[in-house]
């Protein structure tokens, strides 16, 4: 059995890039979006649940997000809940409604946003570079195996470093692309 997969290195790579886009989409950029509370779970039943396993969340303004807890009982959790999640927000309780005004940034946020967007990317490329050098060590072990050729690893480890290249690139366009959004360039 080969060490080196490149199937399986390209999943991992594609995965650190998904990732990345859904720690991105949690970001706020000022306008309302339903991903902004992913993050948030729940503390109900004894247990933590994801906030959208437990109500129903939508965006009925571009400013607004509107939170329908299904069960009365969950309502003060999902409120405290959204209070201590760090987003910002103060949730507005309506019966079994939440309402969240979705604040407008100021230039300071929007700075440590965009420096936080920086790090998850960061984060993303260290993920994508271990997986090179899984593979390339997968080469390595393989070729002393006998599997490759000295000039069929050289070969292999080219097109890896183009996977990984092409990954990275990915990554920055990802990343370069929220900063804009939340600057508001």
């Amino acid at each position: 059995m080969a060490a080196y997969n490149k199937a399986d290195l390209e999943r991992r790579m594609a995965g650190a890039v998904e990732s990345l886009k859904g720690d991105l989409s949690g970001l706020r950029t000022g306008r309302a979006s339903v991903s902004l509370l992913d993050p948030v779970t729940v503390e109900v039943y004894g247990a933590h649940m994801p906030l959208n396993q437990v109500a129903t969340v939508s965006a009925p303004e571009p400013r607004m997000l509107s939170v329908q807890v299904w069960d009365k009982s969950n309502v003060g959790p999902a409120d405290k809940a959204i209070r201590s999640a760090g987003l910002g927000l103060n949730p507005i309780v309506d019966g079994q409604t939440l309402r969240l005004p979705i604040p407008d940034l100021t230039e300071e946020r929007r700075k440590e946003l965009a420096k936080l967007a920086g790090k998850y990317a960061e984060s993303a490329r260290i993920a994508v570079r271990n997986v090179r050098r899984d593979g390339m060590e997968g080469l390595k072990t393989d070729e002393k195996k006998g599997v490759y050729s000295e000039d069929e690893r050289k070969k292999l480890e080219t097109e890896v470093q183009k996977m990984t290249d092409a990954t990275i690139a990915d990554i920055d366009s990802a990343a370069d692309a929220k900063e804009k959004e939340i600057l508001g360039k």
